[in-house]
């Protein structure tokens, strides 16, 4: 760290593996208000998109009732703008009167008893990035036995108006203060996107004993230009960023904004697939209310959930960046499976990209391929059997790939992950030169 290594040790050391909270073993899955609906507060002219009980109980209904919440999606997320502007006569932070008249408690008992959980948002500095009163040294052990009381079971901890050396202290501090209220309560940190998210002035090996996961670069917006800067920055980056993640305590690239304004349908499912190979967050910031059928479909697509949350939680990786603008990118998962996903970048039309598993270095073997987003299953004789894949413009292609046992193998050496269908599809064409097999998507 550039100014006082020593004092930000002994802040970690003293509360090293107190974070040992049993939590979000599996990326955290829910919904955040903040990228979809900001800091709306003009309840008088826009009751129902302004930040308020009411939005708040309507995604947790929504989560409850459409299917989210046995998928995974479970957390309702408060971000800024909540607060009344001033904190009650004993120090606390309290819900602005008007738009939360029942009060935190009674929201959280809301989307409890639809077996959800209640995230908040409050920020380690002197005003949230809103404005609205920040969580100051003197505050940081009231705000957390607040949050407690109030049966919250997540708290985002973002970090406008604080220095770089208060945010050193403020944040283990933190840490150490949740885990005192007795409560579970999942901590993200946004410290590392303050301090600009790498090695050395971010140590992740003792970030990790503190926070269940963190942000590590910029807010995003509702745009592909976005969605592209974040894989930019977090693949370019990924020899730091990747060995840090893992179950307990992940990287968080920010929100999921399928289903607004931003993406096209193949860019949607390009977020959703890249999010799942760098075993991020899948936490939604849309209108739940007014979903297409298209977004839901992507969002709630069961194998690519079952990929995010795979319990090795080991991040994935860019293997390869081609001329013709397609990326190749790979997540190992239990089982000996895997999960690649073809990406490009062309703007033209789609592309037709050859390989083979041995070109990405897969060891010699029978393998089996599902097609996350189409259902078809493959069968590829050889770790060199070359394969086709047709890629759209900004689109994907994601595969989960297993290995396939030979018949003379048994027990557990033929155990592998299910699929939801198993199609032997008729693309095998024959007779190639050689005598191999290739296989078309």
């Amino acid at each position: 760290m550039k100014a006082s290594s020593g004092i930000l040790l002994l802040a970690f050391t003293a509360v090293a593996s107190a974070l040992e909270n049993g939590l979000m073993r599996t990326p955290p899955m829910g919904w955040m208000a903040w990228e979809r609906f900001r800091c709306n507060v003009d309840c008088e002219n826009d009751p129902k998109n302004c930040i308020s009980e009411r939005l708040f109980m309507d995604m947790a209904d929504r989560l409850a009732e459409d299917g989210w919440r046995e998928l995974g999606y479970d957390h309702v997320m408060i971000d800024d703008c909540w607060t009344s502007m001033q904190r009650d006569k004993d120090g606390r932070l309290q819900p602005d009167p008007k738009r939360f008249p029942r009060g935190i408690a009674k929201l959280a008992q809301y989307v409890h008893e639809r077996g959800l959980k209640l995230g908040i948002y409050a920020d380690f500095g002197t005003h949230t990035c809103g404005g609205y009163p920040g969580t100051t040294f003197d505050k940081i052990e009231t705000d957390a036995q607040t949050f407690a009381d109030w049966k919250v079971d997540y708290l985002k901890f973002d970090g406008c108006y604080s220095s770089a050396e208060d945010q050193e202290k403020g944040y283990p501090l933190m840490s150490k203060a949740l885990n005192a209220t007795g409560r579970y309560i999942g901590y993200s940190c946004s410290w590392p996107a303050y301090q600009g998210g790498l090695p050395p002035n971010i140590n992740y090996t003792l970030l990790g004993e503190i926070c269940n996961l963190w942000r590590n670069y910029d807010d995003i917006e509702d745009s592909w230009t976005s969605v592209l800067s974040i894989v930019d920055w977090f693949f370019t980056n990924q020899d730091q960023l990747q060995p840090v993640a893992g179950p307990g305590h992940w990287n968080d690239p920010d929100m999921l904004i399928i289903g607004n304004f931003g993406l096209s349908p193949d860019q949607s499912r390009s977020q959703m697939a890249l999010w799942a190979i760098m075993a991020a967050p899948l936490i939604m910031s849309n209108d739940l209310r007014t979903l297409t059928s298209d977004a839901r479909n992507i969002l709630q697509n069961k194998a690519i959930i079952t990929i995010s949350q795979d319990p090795l939680g080991i991040q994935g990786r860019r293997l390869l960046q081609e001329k013709s603008r397609i990326e190749v990118y790979w997540r190992p998962l239990a089982s000996s499976a895997s999960a690649l996903v073809f990406f490009s970048r062309r703007t033209d039309m789609p592309y037709r990209y050859h390989c083979s598993l041995d070109k990405l270095n897969y060891t010699a073997g029978l393998y089996e391929v599902y097609d996350v987003f189409t259902g078809e299953v493959l069968s590829l004789p050889s770790h060199t059997t070359p394969f086709t894949v047709s890629i759209n413009p900004s689109g994907v292609v994601m595969w989960y790939v297993y290995p396939v046992a030979r018949p003379t193998q048994t027990g557990e050496e033929r155990k592998h992950p299910s699929v939801r269908r198993k199609l032997r599809v008729s693309t095998v064409r024959r007779g190639q030169r050689n005598g191999e097999h290739h296989l078309f998507l």
